[in-house]
This record gives C-alpha cells, structure tokens and sequence, in this order.
C-alpha cells in the first residue's frame, strides 16, 4: 500500500465500515478493486491480531452467544461437485459472544455450526474471561457439551429455547416461523432469571446484517473467499468494539464498549485502526 497515503486508505477503510461493498467502496473513492481488496486484507489482518491480543483478563459478568448464517463462494446449492463438503464454500455461520452491560463482543468465529467449531468457539471465549459469569445461548445442543469441555462447574449456565407455530403457507422461502413463546431452562449454576436472555447478541446479529453487505439475505455482495470473509469480520468488530460510540453508553459520555470494558481510554479513530498495519 505504498502507493496510497494514509488519508486516502482511511478514505476507503471508513466507507468498508460504513456497510458498502468492495465495488461501492472502489466507486466511491475511485480506487481499483484490487487495491481496495489488498487494503482490506492487511487492515482485516491487523485488527484480527490486536483484537485476540486486547480481549484478555475481561471482567464481564452477563454474556450472550449466538450464530449468524452467511455464505461464501455461492450458496450451497450452486456449490460445484468438486468442492462440495469443503468449509469456505456454500453456507459458513459467524460465532459471536457479546456482553449485555458494555455491549463488547469479546469473542466471534467463523466455522460452521457444529460441536466442533461451537467447542474452538467456546474455549476461545472462556480464555479471555478473568471471572466466572452468567452465559446465555439459544437451544441448540451443540452448545451443551461445547459450555461443559470449556466451563465446567464454573459458569452460571442457561439456555433460551424459542418455541415457532407452523411455517407460514405462502412466501415460505422468506418468511421465517412466528415465534410464539420462549422457555428459560436453567442448565449450570445459578443464573438469575431476569437475565437469561439473548436479545442483545440477536440485535448484534442485526447489525452485522445491516453494516455488510456479506451478511444481507438475498445479496449479491457475498465473499468469493473465506479469507477474506474472515478480514471483513476482523474489521468490523474492530471497528464496533473500539470506533463506534453505543448509544446506551452515552452516560455519562460518549463511550466505545471497549472503553466501558476498560481496554480503551478513548475512542478510536479510522486513521488508528488503518495504522495498526504498521504496527
């Protein structure tokens, strides 16, 4: 990237974090596909490297995990024989754990959903932890033995099991099951009631949804590579964790989630984060 000034990658590294497509983003700067892709790929791989080095000794107390659909390459379907049953071509699914008090997404993954990728995806975040806290998930079984290998009895442990009515008769390839009704089932510990919950990782998994254009159902933007995939997540947890001011932590200033977990004394920057690759 010698080629560009550090204004003009900051430039391109802000419209990524804006939600646009490698196309859009070489559209709007006027900057050759290739060289937005390259920039992406060293910027995605920094963050990725001072993100698993920042995210230790955390002090959460309450987090949420869950897993968000994507796909790389093409959809399963379309997938060719040859690379049929390959990870990184057809569906991938993104792990993420996020605190409800601070909003911090300590810890995601992209694997797919099973008790293998759940298990890497599980030890990882329970590494990073520096106390015993409560964890929600959703129903699936693969986190049962995946929080157990990890946790073991030092957890306070629930599952939010959602109950659905029938699929819906027309438009069924759209229109998800109405949810009626959720069950908390307490699985370790002790965890308090009015806690067990995954609201805030399923409203992180919209955001993701709405920020890339990997993640928006029916998109023509999907990664052609699962690396590069990869470096788009790493880039825009860094950018939510760190760059981003949440509203719910406006009180009793402006703050990032990596300021109220205590690993950031300000908010970051673009220019920062695009001059970790020098780092």
């Amino acid at each position: 990237m010698n080629k560009l000034s550090l204004e003009k990658q900051t430039e391109i590294i802000k419209v990524l974090c804006e939600g646009n497509s490698i196309r859009s983003t070489a559209r709007i700067t006027d900057t050759a596909i290739n060289t937005v892709v390259k920039l992406l790929r060293e910027v995605g791989a920094a963050c990725l490297d001072y993100q698993d080095k920042a995210m230790v000794n955390l002090t959460c107390k309450k987090l949420q995990c869950d897993e968000i659909w994507s796909f790389v390459y093409s959809k399963a379907k379309n997938v060719p024989e040859e690379k049929q049953g390959k990870f990184g071509y057809g569906d991938v699914w993104t792990f993420t754990a996020i605190d409800a008090d601070t909003k911090l997404v300590p810890c995601w993954l992209v694997g797919q959903r099973n008790l293998e990728h759940a298990s890497i995806f599980v030890d990882s975040l329970k590494a990073r932890l520096a106390n015993r806290v409560q964890l929600t998930t959703d129903g699936h079984k693969m986190y049962l033995e995946a929080v157990e290998k990890a946790f073991g009895a030092e957890v306070d442990y629930a599952m939010l099991v959602k109950l659905y009515g029938p699929e819906p008769e027309q438009e069924k390839r759209y229109s998800p099951a109405q949810c009626i009704g959720a069950e908390k089932k307490v699985i370790q510990g002790k965890p308090e009631t009015k806690d067990i919950s995954t609201s805030y990782v399923e409203r992180q998994n919209l955001t993701m949804r709405m920020n890339m254009r990997r993640f928006t159902r029916l998109t023509n933007g999907f990664s052609k590579k699962l690396e590069n995939h990869i470096y788009a997540l790493a880039l825009y947890f860094m950018h939510y964790n760190f760059a981003r001011p949440h509203k719910s932590l406006a009180n009793p200033y402006p703050r990032t989630p990596a300021m109220a977990s205590g690993i950031s004394d300000h908010i970051w920057s673009v220019e920062e984060i695009v001059k970790l690759v020098s780092k």
